[in-house]
Order: structure tokens, then C-alpha cells, then sequence
């Protein structure tokens, strides 16, 4: 906050130009009519987007033991039929909408078409491929009839869909195309439970001719016929269904040994969904889009839980490469995703701004002054004095508008992150624009979802307040725990992880936190992760790994330092950022790796850590780091599927880094190969460079 008798300088140059601020809003007009400007809207940034017709909100306690899911879906397909756009996929350029009644009838022949090849209540479908409305439909069709839905990540290699088909008793496989139809038929001989393989995109498949086999299409059509025999049949199946029973098969990340397979009902997912909408309510209005993978319970909790009380349209990207683009079309009122996601769009502003000319980067540069001194205000619950209203607006017009209306971001209204920890300068920078983003904390076996921020009462090193109806505590030896009614029944076929996991009701997360005086969760690390350092005290090494993300250069970080005398960090450079910085600089290289061990590109590397070094105490300083040869990736098993660090398995392949940069060399000679999605493996073999950081 400022008083009025101070003024603002803000140097152009050699210019500077100083505005009281009795005449900022002069200042404001004058500098926006120069740039052409008009406003659009005259809803502020932190509540811009339509909200329409609010459509009647479930409360936890209307939830009946005999609703499901797909009785809430008949529900609500009926009641808006053909008059309501139910979810919209974009298609050789042109976004094809789907209404309610082309949603119900899909989802009953293909419901039915899987009941005359035999499916029975708890049967197990599987499902891989990227979101689409197939995809979805076949997920509602299987629950329909009784079945479990389990999901897969597409880009699951050969022995992780194999696991998790047999471990799972899948009796029917529903892939999109060729590729996973060629991953079902390579795993047949090693799952016997499953019966048929489902596909729908017929592009590569003329030639594939095997019993196992059988199109989309024909299941639909044989639904058809049944449908035809029975009418009745479909919402007497739909009738048949209890609260109770598992609607969904999830498969956790499995960070430090196999995935899991988490057991959710239809009651736990539509609780949590109600308890979300009942501190955060989304409109029928509202447009979302999914481009999360449906394995991901962030996912489900979205488009299933959310979307299908609330009746909001689901928009499909036409490819993932396209998801940013077609975000951007859409302008969603809600968004959810990973921090890697909104990782990505900071890094793809700053670079932006690097690229800028001059006079725009001082436009932006001005502009985020304004966003963060308001934003800081916000969070430290300080009056916003009226001398910022016009500044605020200034920077919104000028700059924050184009910048969301870029990242897709113009028209949102809740913005929430899970999965793993962000670092407050991620914050900051989106609140700066305007843009409400909440942390939220939980995990599969909760549905998804136990602690959100509220708006208005965000703290960046907390994730909020619980969810109504669920009791979050903390035990003796400081780990989380949580009992709702979203809490899962328990692993599949692994009776001993759950009675670990669930006690007496209360759901044992592992990990560490505390409840502080506001009520705030704060969450401190997983409990395996916690680092103690060499003064006794400990250390979340997420804290840190999120801090060095925010430089545009640095795409990942792994920090290493329990019970050593110092901290130490291996690197992932973005490749394109730090090369086009290199071509700026006219270095010559041909790979990551010989990107990665430039000697200017260390210079730049130690340049971002020692800005992060300045605001950590002495103890917690990054003494040497290493550039890696590569990035980080999930086909290595180096990130699970959602894209969480797999510290143990890192520590065990990269022990002669680790035990290099806590040793006396300056170098280390590397041999080893790396894994592709589709199995291929590849040598590397390189030096690398130990860097030091002065005191």
C-alpha cells in the first residue's frame, strides 16, 4: 500500500516519468488510448466468465446410498435432451457438438452391445487412448451395466498395461486404434481373463483379422439389436445400480514400488464432486476442457464427479499436441491441472518476454509491478487502496488481457492445481494477471480431493481449507490424515496396503504436515521424502525443485541433501528455451547432451540457482549441481505417469552422480541407455560436468 503523497517513477530510458498518485487514473486513460486499447468487459480479472443459469446443486448429504452415477446421468440427459450441448469435439478444424441425447444414446448401445457379449455386474473394463467422446462414453456405458471402468495412461509402455490388465481381471479392453490394439494383442498370451479387445479408430486396422477383435461400431450395433428386443432393458440395468458399488478401478502412480489399485464407488465419487461444487459452484453455462488423461483422478474428478452434477459442456482437444491451442478457442471457465501444466505456461510467457522488444517487455514489466503489489496485497489481507483500481486496470488492458486471452486463461473463473507442490513465485505470477488459482490437496483414494483453497484466503504455503464433510487431523508423528465420505473401500486384492492405508475410518496419506493457526492444511512433503540437513533441521525438497522450475531455462529439478553436509541439485535444462538462448549467443550443438555441457550453459545454469540461493537459508544453499544429459522421463521410470518424481528409483540409477557430486571430482565420465515410449532403447555416452556455486 502506498500513501498518496508518494509517487510512482517508473524509467523509460534516460526518461523518467513520475505520476502522483492523485493522477493515476490520467496517467491510465492517457497510456491505454495510446496503445489502441478497448475494454471488452467490465467484470474484474478474478471473476471475468458468464455465469448463467446455475443448475441445482447435490449437497453431500442429498447423495442416497442408491444414486450413482449413472443414475444422475440419465437424470440429467433427460432433462436437457437435444436442447443442451453435452460436450464438443474439435475435428478436421471444426468443433462437432454433441448434445445430451446423442450423449445418452451412445452410451446405451455401446452399454448394451458390452451386455450381449456377455458383461456382468463388476466385470472390469479397461480403457487407453486420448480424450474423446468414445472414450467417455464407453467409461458411462460400462458403469451403466455394472461394469468397472479402470483407465490406463496412453503412453503406458509394454509391462505397465500388461500389469495392470492382469492384476485387474479384465475381461474387455477398449482401446482407440491400431497402437493399443497391437499392445492387447502382444499382452493376450499373459492375461487370459481378458475376452475381446474394443477399438474405434479405424485408421491401420484394415488388414487386422482375429477373433478377439470387434469395432466400436459393431458393439453399438449389436446394442442396437438388443435394445430393439428389450427396451426396457438399458434403465432397468441403470436402476439395478447401488451407491455402494465400485464404480471405478484406479491405479495409483506407484512412486516408490507397483501401482496400487484403488476401489471407488459410485457414493465416494459423487461426494467429493458435491463438496467441491458446494465451496466452488460451476454453472451448466460454463464450457471446460479435457485434456488431462482420464487415468489421472484430477481427471475424472472434473468431468465425471463436477461436470455430470453440474451439467457443464466438456470440450475435446482434436489432438493432445493441440490442447493448448484449443484451450485457447474454447476460453474454459474452470480449469484443472498438474503444476507442470501451469509450469509450462510461465515458462512460455517469459520466454515471450525475452523475445519482446523493448518497449513491450517495459509494458509488461510495468504491468506485473501493478498485478504483484495488488496480488500481494490480496494475500496478506490488506485494503487495496483506490489508487490501484486504475492502475490495476491499466496493467489488465495493456497487457494481462492479451496474456490470458493467450494462454486460454481469459475467461476463468477457478483455476486449481494438484498432484504435487507449487512454488509461491507460480502463484504470485498468475494472481498477478488476475488469474484465481487454488492449490488443492488429496489423492486417488479420496476421489481426488480433501483440501482447497478458498477464494480469497489463499496462502501460498498452505492448500487450504478441507472440503464440507471431511475431517482432516494430524497424528502424533506429524502425518496427514482424512476421513469423508469420498474415502476409497480399499485395494484391490491387496488386503495388507489397505489395512496400512485405512484405519478406523481415517485414510493415512504419508505425508508429513501441520494444521496452522488459520486452519490451513500445510502440506510439509511426502514422509520418505522429508530431507533432515546438516544442522538437524528438515527440509521439504519440493519447496526447493519448485523454486528452480520458475527459471524458463531449467524445465527439472532434483534436489538431493538428507543427512549430508550440504545440498547439491542435478538439472534438466529446457532444451528449446536454453537453445535458443544458445543460438543468441552463437554456440554450436547437436543433441541435449552437448547442449547440456556447454560451459556457457553452466555459467547460465549457476546464474538462475544463485537467484534461487538468495532467499534460502545458509543450510538449504544449493552448493554444486550437475546438468543431466537428458530430461527426466516417465518412459525411463524416472516420473510416474503423472509426472512425480520417482526419488528413490533416481537415486538408485544416478548413484554415480550422486556420489560425484559429493566427492572431489570436477567431472564424470557416463555410460548408460536411455527407453522410448515404444520400447527402443538408445546409448548415451557423455561426460559430465560437476558445477560449483561460490558461498
Amino acid at each position: 500500500m502506498i500513501p498518496l503523497n508518494v509517487e510512482w517513477a517508473w524509467d523509460v530510458g534516460h526518461l523518467t516519468l513520475v505520476v502522483g498518485a492523485g493522477v493515476a487514473a490520467v496517467l491510465t486513460w492517457v497510456l491505454f488510448s495510446l496503445a489502441g486499447g478497448h475494454q471488452t468487459s467490465a467484470e474484474p480479472a478474478s471473476g471475468r466468465g458468464r455465469r448463467g443459469g446455475r443448475c441445482p446443486a447435490l449437497k453431500v448429504e442429498d447423495i442416497t446410498p442408491d444414486l450413482t452415477i449413472p443414475k444422475l446421468f440419465v437424470q440429467k440427459a433427460k432433462h436437457y435432451g437435444s436442447h443442451k450441448v453435452a460436450m464438443r469435439e474439435k475435428e478436421f478444424g471444426i468443433w462437432m457438438p454433441i448434445t445430451w441425447q446423442q450423449y445418452y444414446d451412445n452410451v446405451k448401445y455401446i452399454a448394451l452391445g458390452l451386455k450381449k457379449l456377455g458383461l456382468q455386474r463388476g466385470d472390469k473394463v479397461a480403457m487407453i487412448g486420448d480424450n474423446r467422446p468414445e472414450g467417455l462414453w464407453t467409461e458411462m456405458a460400462a458403469m451403466c451395466v455394472g461394469g468397472v471402468a479402470i483407465w490406463l495412461f496412453r503412453d503406458c509402455l509394454m509391462e505397465e498395461v500388461k500389469y495392470i490388465i492382469d492384476h485387474s481381471d479384465t475381461r474387455f479392453f477398449v482401446g482407440e486404434g491400431q497402437e493399443e490394439v497391437d499392445k492387447a494383442l502382444l499382452i493376450r498370451g499373459e492375461c487370459p481373463k481378458m475376452e475381446k479387445v474394443v477399438w474405434d479408430d479405424p485408421k491401420g486396422m484394415r488388414n487386422y483379422d482375429d477373433d478377439l477383435l470387434i469395432s466400436l461400431k459393431e458393439v453399438m450395433e449389436m446394442g442396437r439389436q438388443l435394445d430393439a428386443e428389450q427396451p426396457d432393458l438399458f434403465e432397468a440395468e441403470v436402476d439395478t445400480g447401488r451407491g455402494d458399488e465400485v464404480a471405478l478401478l484406479f491405479y495409483t502412480s506407484g512412486t516408490t514400488a507397483l501401482p496400487k489399485g484403488a476401489l471407488l464407488t459410485h457414493y465416494n465419487m459423487l461426494t467429493m464432486g458435491a463438496a467441491l461444487m458446494d465451496v466452488d459452484p460451476c454453472y451448466e453455462t460454463d464450457d471446460f476442457v479435457s485434456y488431462l488423461p482420464f487415468a489421472w483422478i484430477g481427471e475424472q474428478m472434473m468431468s465425471v464427479s463436477c461436470g455430470l452434477q453440474v451439467g457443464f459442456t466438456i470440450n475435446f482437444p482434436e489432438e493432445p499436441d493441440t490442447a493448448q491451442d484449443n484451450i485457447r478457442e474454447i476460453g474454459p471457465h474452470v480449469m484443472f491441472a498438474p503444476p507442470r501444466m501451469y509450469e509450462g505456461f510461465v515458462r512460455d510467457v517469459q520466454v515471450k518476454h525475452l523475445d519482446a522488444t523493448w518497449g513491450k517487455r517495459k509494458l509488461y514489466n510495468l504491468a506485473q509491478k501493478i498485478g504483484y503489489t495488488v496480488a500481494d496485497l490480496r494475500f496478506e489481507k490488506k485494503p487495496v487502496g483506490w489508487y490501484w483500481k486504475p492502475l490495476q486496470w491499466l496493467a489488465h488492458a495493456v497487457c494481462f488481457k492479451k496474456l490470458t486471452d493467450h494462454l486460454g486463461l481469459s475467461r476463468i473463473r477457478n483455476c486449481y492445481t494438484g498432484g504435487a507442490a507449487m512454488g509461491p513465485d507460480h502463484f504470485r505470477f498468475f494472481h498477478a494477471m488476475g488469474v484465481n488459482l487454488k492449490q488443492i490437496y488429496g489423492q486417488t483414494e479420496i476421489a481426488g480431493i480433501s483440501v482447497v483453497h478458498r477464494g480469497g484466503d489463499i496462502k501460498f504455503d498452505s492448500v487450504g481449507l478441507a472440503l464440507p464433510g471431511t475431517e482432516v487431523a494430524i497424528t502424533d508423528d506429524g502425518e496427514i490424515i482424512s476421513k469423508s465420505p469420498s474415502v476409497f473401500i480399499g485395494y484391490y486384492k491387496n488386503d495388507e496396503a489397505t489395512a496400512k492405508t485405512l484405519v478406523d475410518g481415517w485414510l493415512y496419506s504419508g505425508d508429513k504436515g501441520y494444521i496452522d493457526e488459520d486452519g490451513h492444511l500445510v502440506v510439509f512433503d511426502r514422509t520418505k521424502d522429508v530431507m533432515t540437513l546438516s544442522d538437524g533441521s528438515i527440509f521439504a525438497p519440493q519447496f526447493l525443485e519448485t523454486r528452480i522450475k520458475f527459471s524458463p531455462y531449467l524445465q527439472d529439478a532434483w534436489v538431493i541433501g538428507h543427512e549430508r553436509g550440504f545440498i547439491t541439485a542435478v538439472i534438466c535444462i529446457d532444451y528449446n528455451v536454453t537453445g535458443k538462448w544458445a543460438d543468441e549467443h552463437k554456440l554450436n550443438y547437436t543433441s541435449y547432451p552437448e547442449l547440456s555441457q556447454q560451459s556457457e550453459v553452466y555459467d547460465l545454469v549457476a546464474s538462475q540457482l544463485r537467484e534461487v540461493n538468495k532467499t534460502l537459508k545458509p543450510v538449504a544453499k544449493i552448493k554444486k549441481f550437475v546438468n543431466l544429459y537428458k530430461p527426466f522421463d516417465a518412459d525411463d521410470d524416472e516420473l510416474t505417469r503423472t509426472r512425480k518424481l520417482r526419488r528413490a528409483f533416481v537415486e538408485d540409477r544416478y548413484r554415480d552422480i550422486v556420489d560425484a557430486l559429493y566427492g572431489e571430482v570436477d567431472k564424470l565420465h557416463m555410460d548408460t541407455t536411455i527407453t522410448y515410449e515404444d520400447g527402443r532403447q538408445s546409448r548415451i555416452v557423455t561426460d559430465l560436468a560437476i558445477g560449483f556455486l561460490e558461498e
